[in-house]
Formats: structure tokens, sequence, C-alpha cells
């Protein structure tokens, strides 16, 4: 199998000393701005310099279906997926509110939807085919099949640099794509699925424990197949064309070295199947919100982050990303506009 190679490396670590100084020297009580501190850090690390900026966000939003909605996983059909792609277009969803609100600039990218959406230029059309397979069977999708998600991925990233983009948020549209973010929780993380298992958009409690038992046939069918997987067997044989997009997408920011809004389950588990290829990838995300979904707290503590809003967002589309986008402004403005005490000729008081 032929997967691209990215060249991720870690950020150089010998500015960390000078950048602590400079915020512990800013006319406030050590540590006082909590976590924006630590955030602040992150960006001067990942752009290499004690002034950090922000320009030209990106917000990229790939759309595809899942083989496994069939099964009756999702409360919500997949004719929704292309009903809000088109939503997306004309402006009407979460994500064009706060895209708009934040000054992103939005790309809709169809990577798999299952409906034929080239009658509309402003979704790029990049149909890998129209959804996945079923992976309670066989696997979503082919070596070629998952290359080519990474390539779009790679190549809508490239479109951002390109534009001057410093920072990359990515989300997803895709009816029942908590199901495969489930099992790649349970398998990189080890952990059992029933923890990693949850309502997504809506089951109740009959729904949760239908969608747990076919999840679970279809992990146990798939390690009677491939007895030892490889990160790639477990992504290509569960993942969406949307999400390994994203995959290619997170690495391929790093690779750049842009920072990388990290949205809520769905994509927080694309970084972490993005990091057990490359772990450096981990070094240029800034997650975005802790949500409502079920095992987003634990996915989030198998990468030892820790998230900058929890405000019960359950929404996708990268919304909770987007949300944390004026903390990252506080965050550089703190270390750009903030006075330091000499310069204030204020007594330090720590």
């Amino acid at each position: 199998m032929f997967m691209r190679t990215f060249d991720i490396l870690a950020p150089d670590m010998r500015l960390s000393q000078s950048i602590t100084q400079k915020i512990d020297n800013l006319n406030k009580p050590k540590g006082s701005l909590g976590k924006l501190e630590n955030l602040a850090r992150r960006l001067c690390l990942i752009q290499q310099t004690l002034s950090p900026g922000l320009s030209h966000p990106c917000h990229l939003l790939f759309g595809a279906d899942h083989g496994i909605e069939r099964e009756g996983v999702s409360v919500s059909p997949r004719e929704i997926t292309w009903q809000q792609m088109l939503n997306f277009m004309r402006g009407g969803g979460g994500v064009n509110m706060f895209c708009r609100q934040h000054g992103f600039m939005l790309r809709l990218i169809d990577v798999g939807v299952d409906y034929d959406l080239s009658a509309y230029p402003r979704i790029l059309n990049r149909k890998i085919s129209r959804g996945t397979r079923n992976f309670r069977y066989e696997a979503a999708m082919s070596a070629d099949e998952f290359d080519r998600a990474i390539d779009v991925g790679c190549e809508m990233v490239d479109y951002c640099h390109k534009d001057g983009s410093n920072v990359v948020c990515i989300g997803e549209m895709g009816i029942g794509n908590t199901s495969p973010s489930s099992i790649w929780m349970s398998l990189f993380g080890h952990l059992p699925l029933e923890v990693c298992v949850g309502a997504g958009a809506g089951l109740d409690a009959m729904g949760v424990s239908h969608k747990l038992a076919v999840l679970s046939e279809s992990v146990a069918h798939f390690l009677k197949t491939v007895p030892e997987p490889s990160e790639v067997d477990i992504i290509r044989w569960f993942g969406g064309f949307e999400m390994v997009s994203a995959i290619g997408a997170m690495l391929r920011a790093a690779e750049l070295g842009l920072t990388v809004l990290v949205d809520g389950f769905i994509m927080s588990a694309c970084m972490l199947a993005a990091s057990r290829l490359y772990p450096q990838v981990l070094d240029y995300a800034v997650f975005g919100h802790c949500g409502d979904e079920s095992g987003h707290g634990k996915l989030l503590d198998l990468m030892q982050v820790d998230a900058l809003l929890h405000l019960g967002l359950r929404l996708g589309e990268g919304t909770g990303a987007l949300c944390a986008y004026p903390l990252l402004v506080s965050a550089v403005n703190m270390m750009n506009e903030m006075n330091n005490f000499d310069d204030a000729h204020i007594t330090r008081y720590f």
C-alpha cells in the first residue's frame, strides 16, 4: 500500500525559556492568565517567535457518507449529509455563522457525498465515491481510495497556505461518522468499545445498544480478517472519506508549520488517528472544545490534551473549534500588546 509520507518536525524548544520569560514579565501576576498563557506558548513555539500572529484563518469542511449508516446506527438519515452541504453553500449553517463572525474563509469539499453535487461549483468536487462501503462486512475504502482522500486533505491545506493562512480549522459533515470515531478510539486507545460509543446525533438508549452491537460485530469481523492490523489498516477499514481527508489536512498543516484547530468528537478521533501515524502532529494542534458526545473527554485524555472550552456542544461542522478562535486572538494579543513591568514602571510583585 502506498501512503503519502510527511516530514513533520517537532517545534524547536530552544525558544521555550525566552517565551516563558516574556510571559512572566508581562505586568500581571505570574500565571494569572491561565490557559491563555499555555496557548500563547504553543503558538510561539509553532511559529518560532516571541511575537506570534494569526493570518487568513481558513476552515475546511469535508462532506461524505458512510456505508455503516445503512445499519441504523444514526438517528439521522443519510440525505441529511447532502442537504446540509447545500445549506452550508447557501450560508445558512452554524458553521457559516461562526466563519462570518470570526473572519474565516470557508471551503466546502465533497469527498464522498451520496448525491450529485456537481451542479454547485461552490462545493469543490473531489468525490472519491458516493459513500464508503459497509464496514460491518468489508473495508470501508480501498487502499487507492484511502490515498486519494489523504491527498485531497493535503491539497486543500496547500490552497490555504498559498492564501497566506497560518491557522487551519477542520470540520466534517457525514451522517454516521460517530461510529468509526468510536471504533478508532477503542482500537487506538485500547479501550472497551462500550465506553467509546455514544448517542451521536440523538439516539435513545435502545438505539445506543443497537449501535454498540453493530460496531462490536464489525470490530470482531475486522480482527478476524486482519488479525495484526497496522494503523493504516484500522483507519482504512472503518474511516469515512471526510475523516481520512481531515487526517491528510492535519498532517499537511503540521508539515507546513500551521496551527490546527481541532473540533469535537469526530475531529478529535481524526487527530488521534493522525497522531498514531505521526506523533509530532499533536505539537501543532489546539483543541477547541470538549463536547457532550459520550467518550469525548476520554478521547482527549488518550492524547493527554486539554480543551479550551466546555460548552456542551455536539453540532460538529467545526463549530466548537471556531468558537474557540477568539481565545487564540487573545493569546496573540497578550504577547504583542501587554506591557511588561519594566516599561510600565511597575514593581514586580511576585
